[in-house]
């Protein structure tokens, strides 16, 4: 029995607290009001900010290559776990879930402007072998296909591998991100693009794809995540 078949035979269930889900999505209307929205935050890298601001400190003290990044949620309890539960257990119902989220919010967000291809941050082969897939990519997909938008899997690649990111300082990871990507077919270059991730961190990789991508020729960079990171104290 095919997957779509068999989700409209079982009910669904809340991957968070195994309640009833809700609206056909495994997760119930508690725990999703319960996901931390990015309402508040800076207007130019989506840092979630106690008050709404144009650009934060940071983006005032090093201005981003991207134009703008939109994340709707916040990188917090309850959707860290479903994100842990997609990342690195491959749970193909959390990821759902989560395209779904992704998805809703787009649809909802007015002001969110449709660029002509979308992309998502490439990994690795080495880090896809490991890993097994790319969350971004299974993330890209549902998403282009409702905002009819090209999904472009071949203009930027990653050329080497990278060190883990984490507790790397602000330039320690532009230093480790330095050469790793390159866009591939620079004789087909559209005005505007967005490139999207599942977690904006510190936005260095994102940063790093937006300023290769800009080199190449590409006018606008928008960057979408489906949580930003608070900043780390």
């Amino acid at each position: 029995m095919g997957g779509r078949a068999l989700r409209a035979l079982l009910p669904a269930r809340c991957l968070l607290c195994g309640g009833a889900g809700a609206a056909g999505r495994d997760l119930c209307a508690g725990c999703q009001a319960d996901l931390p929205r990015n309402n508040t935050c800076c207007a130019r890298c989506a840092l979630p900010l106690a008050h709404a601001a144009a650009q934060c400190g940071e983006c005032l003290r090093r201005e981003p290559a991207f134009s703008r990044a939109w994340a709707p949620f916040r990188y917090g309890h309850p959707l860290d776990l479903l994100e842990a539960r997609f990342k690195f257990r491959r749970d193909l119902a959390a990821g759902r879930v989560l395209s779904e989220l992704f998805v809703d919010s787009a649809q909802r967000e007015p002001s969110l402007a449709r660029p002509q291809r979308l992309l998502c941050v490439p990994l690795h082969a080495t880090r896809l072998r490991e890993r097994g897939f790319n969350q971004a990519l299974e993330l890209a997909r549902p998403l282009a296909s409702a905002l009819g938008i090209p999904l472009d899997l071949h203009l930027l690649t990653r050329t080497r591998p990278t060190a883990a990111q984490t507790g790397l300082d602000a330039r320690a990871r532009r230093r480790n991100l330095r050469g790793a990507f390159a866009v591939v077919a620079p004789g087909n270059i559209p005005d505007h693009v967005a490139i999207l991730d599942d977690v904006m961190t510190t936005g260095s990789t994102l940063n790093e794809c937006a300023r290769v991508l800009l080199r190449a020729g590409v006018r606008q960079v928008d960057v979408w995540a489906l949580a930003r990171a608070p900043a780390r104290s």
